[in-house]
């Protein structure tokens, strides 16, 4: 996609620059927004060629469905088939960073939902987000900020870096709060739930509420070619820098011996947590604390890209993280930014 459009880049939005957002998107235009999770590229979801204009900003490929974004979690019967289970789900998570995939209704178009009968559905918490959408009237579209294949973007600069000249404008909300999309799950018939993306609602918070959760294989594994993702982010590389990502993966004693030979290499960079033995190196990159996941969660992203401002690293080793928690999306996501790229010491 050519860069063409004049971008409107507004650091502390105001209630007429929300207000001058909403006509934009009611006019099919694209805005980037805040959100507690990370930054959307947001677009009219109920208007059918707005969503193509999202794929063109960011090279996403069409398959890929957008998640509609609402002020409200009672609005969505009007755009998908609810059930108990999501109602249950409202109640405990929304507004937050939570996303339900739901049969949709004719008024979402196909090329929101990539084709699919599903939509995915969320209501954020972000005030500024929040507001944009209320004064709306309708459902934001939107999938992350950032080029396809790129980190995803949780500061405004690192959406000025991608967007800029892409969209019509972009506004400010500060760093974002989680730093990891939200979590998406798929209620069953049974009130069962299938986890699709791992996030910041952990299995073990949807468990805490009666729900029976199954992992989807994407989770943990790479899609095929001719799968079709049944939610956003499921199938192609994601997260990615340039250089190549190697996660380490063994006793935690063992990864940290793996990473010494490299030490204070140029061309190598260092994943590690802040009591590793590498941490003062001086290519050494820290996560955050080994036993704060909250912390990594939010410094993932802006880690993942800083390395793309040193041509000269061109790989990159990180440990792979366990599954409990918010850990579990931190080792989806890195496995994503690896190309599953995995060694076993």
């Amino acid at each position: 996609m050519e860069q063409n459009i004049y971008t409107k880049i507004v650091y502390a939005p105001t209630e007429d620059d929300l207000k001058n957002a909403a006509d934009l998107l009611r006019r099919g235009g694209l805005v980037a927004i805040p959100t507690e999770t990370v930054y959307g590229l947001g677009v009219n979801a109920l208007l059918a060629d707005a969503a193509p204009k999202v794929y063109a900003a960011k090279g996403r490929p069409s398959d890929n469905p957008l998640i509609i974004h609402l002020a409200a979690s009672d609005e969505a019967e009007k755009y998908a088939v609810t059930c108990n289970a999501y109602y249950k789900l409202a109640s405990a998570f929304m507004p937050g960073p939570l996303t339900v995939i739901l049969p949709k209704r004719e008024c979402i178009p196909d090329s929101v939902t990539g084709g699919l009968a599903t939509v995915a559905v969320r209501v954020p918490s972000h005030p500024i987000a929040h507001r944009l959408i209320e004064l709306c009237g309708f459902p934001i579209a939107a999938p992350s900020a950032n080029l396809s294949g790129r980190p995803s973007t949780t500061t405004v600069e690192h959406v000025i870096e991608d967007m800029n000249g892409r969209v019509d404008m972009i506004l400010n909300g500060g760093a974002s709060d989680i730093g990891l999309e939200s979590t998406i799950v798929l209620p069953k018939e049974d009130g069962s739930l299938v986890l699709l993306r791992p996030g910041a609602i952990t299995v073990e918070m949807l468990e805490e509420e009666g729900f029976t959760v199954t992992l989807d294989k994407a989770v943990t594994e790479r899609l095929q070619e001719g799968e079709r993702p049944l939610a956003p982010g499921m199938k192609y590389r994601h997260y990615a820098p340039h250089a190549r990502v190697i996660l380490l993966s063994g006793e935690r004693e063992a990864v940290q011996a793996a990473m010494e030979p490299y030490r204070d290499r140029t061309d190598v960079a260092l994943v590690c947590y802040a009591d590793d033995p590498v941490a003062d190196a001086s290519n050494a990159r820290v996560l955050g604390a080994f036993d704060r996941r909250d912390e990594q969660a939010r410094n993932l992203f802006d880690l993942l890209r800083s390395f793309d401002s040193s041509p000269e690293i061109t790989r990159i080793y990180a440990t792979l993280p366990d599954r409990k928690e918010i850990g579990l999306a931190l080792f989806n996501r890195m496995l994503k930014a690896a190309g599953y790229d995995i060694e076993e010491v």
